[in-house]
């Protein structure tokens, strides 16, 4: 699965992924701890071009009576993720990038409570594109909250070493499908699902500090030092 996500360069996402500036209601902050709950901007594609939207980490279907499925739905298992009610409608209309600059994994030991975290990141510094759904939920008062979920995958030999699950990252020459509502084919779609290329992914183990949701700042991407 993926938990926690970092997002420290948003200022770039315009140029990254050739969008509209940042809306003016959000405020740029470097996030080295994102978790599920928080709002975040994610790339979607309208009439007008891609368009930055900032939405609510934690997937609330359409359907939902209430927001309670927001922290159970974080995720979306590419396998099921057309048969499953909740994703069904998301994966063929709702698709959209998540900008991050990371992201993070525990590996558990045994007979040991805690968890080492480890962070994962792209060799090149630039930001990656988590592939994404998501929705709008209204409340009784007509409220809109919009939501979204990453969705994962078996993770490829690099994070295999700490877990068996990872985002989806989708390389740029995939952000035009994955965006292009009009695309809704099974086979083109799962196709892009894979594990990312491991020569460009690199990890190394950082404090446990990051277990701890309201501590947020450079030192958690920092290599463990070795003892």
């Amino acid at each position: 699965m993926c938990g926690r996500y970092t997002l420290y360069d948003a200022s770039v996402i315009p140029e990254r992924f050739q969008t509209r500036a940042l809306p003016e209601s959000y405020h740029l902050h470097d996030s080295y701890n994102v978790s599920p709950g928080q709002m975040l901007p994610v790339i979607v594609q309208t009439d007008y071009g891609r368009t930055i939207e900032i939405m609510k980490w934690g997937f609330v279907p359409v359907w939902a009576h209430n927001q309670d499925t927001a922290y159970r739905m974080i995720n979306a298992r590419a396998e099921n993720i057309f048969d499953k009610p909740a994703w069904r409608g998301p994966i063929k209309h709702h698709r959209c990038l998540v900008p991050a600059s990371g992201f993070y994994e525990w590996l558990g030991r045994p007979k040991v409570h805690a968890k080492r975290p480890f962070y994962i990141f792209p060799k090149d510094g630039k930001l990656l594109a988590f592939a994404g759904v998501y929705d709008t939920w209204h409340n009784d008062a007509g409220d809109e909250v919009w939501s979204y979920a990453i969705v994962t995958t078996q993770a490829s030999a690099t994070v295999a070493i700490v877990h068996d699950r990872m985002p989806v990252i989708l390389s740029p020459a995939h952000w035009r499908i994955w965006l292009n509502g009009t695309v809704q084919d099974r086979g083109t779609l799962m196709a892009l699902l894979q594990p990312y290329s491991n020569s460009k992914l690199a990890l190394y183990e950082v404090s446990t500090d990051v277990n701890v949701v309201k501590n947020n700042d450079r030192h958690l991407v920092y290599p463990l030092p070795r003892s």
